[in-house]
């Protein structure tokens, strides 16, 4: 038996898919930015292979493998590869005057709504039922539904705290659908707030399909390279969720990026209070870290023109990154970016496009290693520097913004772009640039926490069961997502009373994390897998 104390982050962005491994105490042993490929699965392969030719005999000691990833919001930008949904909503007569997915955007709705059903059910704040659950007309429903629509949705009123009328609708799918149709359930998906929890509840059930290819991606990947590792998805909260689990939620992965490049930048830094700008080549995005992990946004959050309520990291993104374009008759940057062609098109790689990496190379000559702008005349060299100003002014301005007037707080610096980033700017303490953070997201993938949440509501004078009870289905869910049973803990616990409740009511909140568990395993290398290439060409 042997150690297996390796670990591969890799991480997809617009620009590059950045790979790293690291050991058991953390340190990075190899790393690579490889550019991020149409499909997505073609970059992960190649930064795959990339850092496990790099560790040579040792990548029998990988035992976990473990993927940030931008499939899911993609795929409900670009309203491409999603699910016809059957959406239920259990709370009739109640909320009919505002119908599933209103407010939507017209061709996202027409895109994913296969019919829609508003039965009587639902609970009220206190938990006493709306309405009897109506079992025939969600039969009947079904039935008119049954071959047309990919998955289901349930979203019952007050369903978080009470989702036992959510899980008898479950039975009734498969009933009459068949035990292969997905079933997405909101209290298992959302907070309370009706409208935003069914949002997210229906995008996550239109995103199954999504969700099924790029995890059978991630395993070809580590197949073809005949690993014998577990594989994990991150999520939005910094913590990782298995496979298995990542394929029933997959609307958690919206977000896991910057959330990564938080993690990763802590890692690196060994900041536990900080803001955090990683700078890509396509956007900036900020956050910031409390305890070591990402401050959670307070608002609902937009997913494709849908308002959400599900965690989501408070991030600023900003269109300021190493391959935006500057218009030189003006002197600033553009909202658009070369993205994944900057090595083809940017000037200081031998290309006719004037972007910011230009301007830093045009300001600081030997900021790019190996590279030099080529002869340039007054106008355009001070055109790059002015729009390098600008793109500079716009990060300290938000980086302003992030710390809520706290002046106390390092900047920690991370991402391919970098260099735009000035050593002194306004509303931090200090600028922190730690090494490999170049690869800070990929570094945060490999380290991060498998983690479970849950909400629970009860009377005020109840408190410490509505927290007790909270705390075992959050860590119920973060064993569920992969947690060591052993060693799993509540790290966060969030007490808001309820308005208009007739009695003093309490929402509490909590989240649990903990490490992966161990699995030990021989040191005989893992046979040939088979496996199906469909859709992954």
């Amino acid at each position: 038996m042997s150690a297996r104390d390796l670990s591969v982050g890799i991480d997809v962005g617009g620009t590059n898919t950045d790979a790293v491994v690291l050991d058991d105490d953390g340190r990075v042993i190899a790393w690579t930015k490889q550019a991020t490929t149409v499909d997505v699965t073609g970059g992960i392969r190649a930064a795959l292979a990339a850092v496990l030719a790099d560790i040579g005999t040792r990548r029998h000691d990988v035992s976990r493998v473990m993927l940030g990833t931008t499939h899911a919001t993609n795929a409900i930008v670009r309203r491409r590869d999603l699910g016809r949904v059957a959406v239920i909503r259990l709370g009739a007569p109640a909320s009919t005057d505002f119908p599933p997915l209103a407010g939507w955007p017209v061709e996202l709705r027409d895109t994913i709504l296969a019919g829609s059903l508003l039965a009587g059910g639902g609970h009220l704040v206190d938990g006493y039922p709306i309405s009897s659950l109506d079992v025939d007309g969600i039969r009947r429903f079904l039935d008119e539904h049954t071959g047309t629509a990919d998955a289901v949705a349930v979203c019952g009123i007050f369903s978080p705290s009470f989702p036992d009328q959510e899980l008898e609708v479950a039975s009734l799918v498969r009933e009459h659908l068949g035990p292969d149709i997905p079933v997405s359930l909101s209290h298992e998906v959302g907070a309370l707030g009706l409208l935003e929890r069914e949002n997210a509840t229906v995008l996550n059930a239109a995103l199954y399909r999504v969700a099924r290819e790029v995890t059978e991606a991630l395993l070809v990947a580590v197949a073809d390279e005949r690993l014998d590792a577990d594989t994990f998805f991150a999520q939005n909260d910094g913590t990782l969720m298995a496979v298995e689990y990542a394929a029933r939620y997959p609307v958690l992965t919206i977000g896991s990026g910057p959330a990564n490049s938080i993690r990763g930048a802590a890692r690196l830094s060994g900041a536990e209070n900080a803001i955090v700008v990683d700078v890509g080549g396509t956007t900036s995005d900020l956050g910031v870290l409390v305890d070591r992990f990402p401050r959670e946004s307070t608002l609902p959050r937009e997913i494709g023109g849908v308002r959400t309520n599900f965690r989501m990291p408070d991030i600023l993104s900003l269109g300021v990154g190493g391959g935006t374009i500057v218009d030189l008759a003006n002197g600033v940057p553009l909202s658009d970016s070369v993205g994944h062609r900057i090595s083809e098109e940017a000037l200081v790689f031998g290309g006719g496009t004037a972007t910011l990496t230009d301007a830093a190379a045009a300001a600081e000559p030997g900021v790019i290693a190996g590279r030099s702008l080529p002869s340039l005349d007054k106008a355009t060299r001070g055109a790059l520097i002015e729009a390098l100003a600008i793109a500079r002014d716009r990060i300290e301005s938000a980086v302003e913004r992030m710390s809520l007037g706290r002046t106390n707080l390092p900047l920690v610096v991370v991402g391919g772009g970098g260099f735009l980033v000035p050593d002194r700017i306004s509303g931090a303490s200090d600028v922190l640039r730690p090494e490999r953070g170049n690869v800070a997201n990929a570094v945060g993938a490999a380290i991060a926490l498998a983690g479970g949440r849950a909400d629970h509501m009860g009377d005020y004078a109840d408190r410490l069961d509505a927290i007790e009870a909270a705390s075992r289905q959050a860590i119920e869910r973060a064993i569920q997502a992969g947690a060591d049973p052993r060693t799993v803990e509540v790290v966060d616990v969030l007490e808001t009373p309820v308005s208009y409740a007739t009695r003093p009511t309490l929402k509490v909140s909590v989240k649990a994390a903990g490490p992966l568990a161990r699995i030990e395993r021989t040191d005989t290398p893992a046979p040939p897998v088979s496996y199906s290439t469909k859709g992954n060409s």
